[in-house]
Parts: C-alpha cells; sequence; structure tokens
C-alpha cells in the first residue's frame, strides 16, 4: 500500500535515494517556543518538564525530563526529533524509570546553528546535558545516527555514568561504502539525499517516510498519522543543520568509538532496513563490541521502535532487568 508513482522505473529510482539515509541524526533549531523556554529552570521532582540547557558555546539544547529512577537517555534519528520517542518514555516513565530525551542541536527546539552540526559536537552537547542533569547509572539508547551519537558520546566521553547500552538501526560502524566496506552505501546515494534536502526538503521527508517505515513494502499498513509526524519532525528543524548532518551519519567511522565500549550492550535491527542496511551495521557492531547481543526483528524496518513499539519496549525492558 504504498504511495503511486508516475512509472515504476521513477519509483525505483527515488526508493534507491531515500533507501540510503536516515539516520535518525544530530541538529537544532530556535523555535519561538524553545526561545520561551528558560533556561535550566527546576522542575518540581518527579513531574513532567520541559528545558533546555546552554552549551559551552552558547547554543541551547531543548530536551524532556520526566518520572524518577534509573535514568533512561533517549538520542533520536535523523531528521527527527527528540518527540520520536514519546512512546518510549512514556512506556518506561510509567515502569519507574526517569526519562530524558533531548532535540540535537538543529534538530526540534534547540538551536538552529550555522557552525557545529558535526558528531563531535553533538556528543559533547549530549555529554553536556548528562553532566548538568547529573545522570548516573544511565540506560542510554540511541536510534539511527542517534546510535552514532551514544558511540561517539562513549569514545570521547568513556562509560563511567554510564549502566547498560542499546543500539537500534544504528549507523556504526560505518554506512558509506568504502573498498573495505563494501556493503556500505554509495556515495552516490547519499549525494542524493543532500540534493533532496538542498532542493524540497518538504517533499523529500515526506517521500522519506515510505521506506523507512517499510510502507513500500507490499502489503504493508500505511500509518498516515507516524508520516505526518515525521514530516512533522524533519520540517521542524534546520535545513543548515541537516545538510550537514548526512555527511556525519553516513561518513563518520565509529570502529574505535565501539571498541571502547565496555559495558552491557543490546543491538535491535531489523533485517529489512532499508535505511541502514543490517550487514553494513549491526552484523558488523556485535563482532567489534565485546558480549553484545543481536536482537533481529524479521521484517523489521529502520522505523522499528515506532512500527512495533510494544515489542521493541518488552525486548529493551527485558535486557534493562537482566
Amino acid at each position: 500500500m504504498s504511495q503511486s508513482t508516475p512509472n515504476r522505473a521513477a519509483k525505483s529510482r527515488r526508493d534507491a535515494i531515500l533507501a540510503g539515509v536516515a539516520i535518525s541524526a544530530p541538529l537544532a533549531l530556535s523555535s519561538a517556543s524553545s526561545a520561551a523556554t528558560p533556561s535550566n529552570v527546576p522542575a518540581k521532582k518527579g513531574t513532567p518538564s520541559m528545558r533546555t540547557i546552554t552549551a559551552k558555546d552558547g547554543a541551547r539544547i531543548f530536551y524532556k525530563d520526566w518520572g524518577k529512577g534509573q535514568p533512561i537517555v533517549f538520542s533520536h534519528g535523523w531528521p527527527l526529533s527528540s518527540d520520536a520517542w514519546d512512546n518510549q518514555m512514556l512506556f518506561f516513565g510509567q515502569h519507574g524509570y526517569r526519562v530524558v530525551a533531548h532535540d540535537r542541536r538543529s534538530h526540534g527546539r534547540s538551536d538552529q546553528t550555522w557552525e557545529g552540526n558535526n558528531m563531535d559536537q553533538y556528543a559533547d552537547d549530549l555529554a553536556e546535558l548528562i553532566v548538568q542533569l547529573d545522570l548516573k547509572n544511565i540506560i542510554i539508547i540511541g536510534h539511527s545516527m542517534g546510535g552514532g551519537e551514544v558511540t561517539h558520546y562513549i569514545g570521547r566521553h568513556g562509560t563511567s555514568r554510564v549502566a547498560k547500552v542499546v543500539l537500534v538501526g544504528a549507523v556504526p560502524p560505518l554506512m558509506l561504502k568504502t573498498q573495505a566496506n563494501p556493503e556500505g552505501t554509495p556515495l552516490e546515494v547519499l549525494d542524493g539525499i543532500r540534493k533532496g534536502v538542498a532542493g524540497d526538503r518538504s517533499q523529500f521527508h515526506k517521500d522519506l517516510t515510505m521506506p523507512f517505515y517499510g510502507f513500500n513494502r507490499e502489503g504493508a499498513k500505511v500509518n498516515d498519522g507516524l508520516r505526518n509526524a515525521f514530516w512533522l519532525h524533519g520540517m521542524q528543524g534546520s535545513i543548515k543543520g541537516q545538510y550537514d548532518c548526512v555527511r556525519e551519519f553516513s561518513e563518520v567511522d565509529y570502529t574505535d568509538d565501539l571498541r571502547k565500549i565496555d559495558k552491557p550492550t543490546l543491538i535491535i535491527h531489523g533485517d529489512d532496513d532499508q535505511i541502514v542496511p543490517i550487514k553494513a551495521s549491526a552484523e558488523k557492531t556485535a563482532k567489534i563490541v565485546k558480549g553484545a547481543q543481536l536482537k533481529v526483528f524479521a521484517g523489521g524496518s529502520h522505523g522499528l521502535a515506532q512500527v512495533e513499539a510494544d515489542k521493541f519496549n518488552a525486548e529493551v525492558l527485558a535486557f534493562i532487568k537482566a
């Protein structure tokens, strides 16, 4: 039940380009609501709060901090925002955990910066959030590009505050196709993503939802609400940040960062992920991270945490409690 297209050839070409993306990623945007949000205002303990921290370069990073208990920190993918984790934040908050999720700079409600849309800065922003909130014994979860952010955070800042790691549909170790990584995504596909973002990102984001959630597969039930939410989250972010981010989720090699993960790690990936193919990512990561568990969702899409939320939440909860 995918969308109709002018012709089959055009559809195949479009899906090939879209299928090279995704990456649940980092960037920021300064909307009227974030500008009006006081920075670091204490909220009543145990109640939902919507706040910002100020990074060292002055950028305001929006975050949600709900509930109480052992903290779970969520890192979203490209071109989304922390709202992509709404289902998980409600579920785990109701199960007695403190749930925290931020909008990367140039994404969502965070400031839209011209500079600093790179993985080093994303990882440092995440570290700043964790330090300012004094989070310890964290379960840290990253989707797509967010998996790269989580991995790079550990590579740069260590695991002293981390208890367990969950990577879902994550881009590490390397998304780009190279001679040493023949399973990766060709550069021309990634260039097509840049072209789509620069030329007509509104339509690009709408089209991307089809392979992202597997809605282009025969017999798939299309969820228009989910597609609309994806488009809304994407359009809330900065075009400059989203453009810069393509390099960060596709050309950064996270292999050395993965080797520094020394905490229990769960890797979840769909074997029908059209954005971050499993053979170039999860299967390799599982061999690099010592003792990592690989859980494959049969027929699972890149957006399995939303499409199969109940199953995903149950797997993560069991891993946390183990």
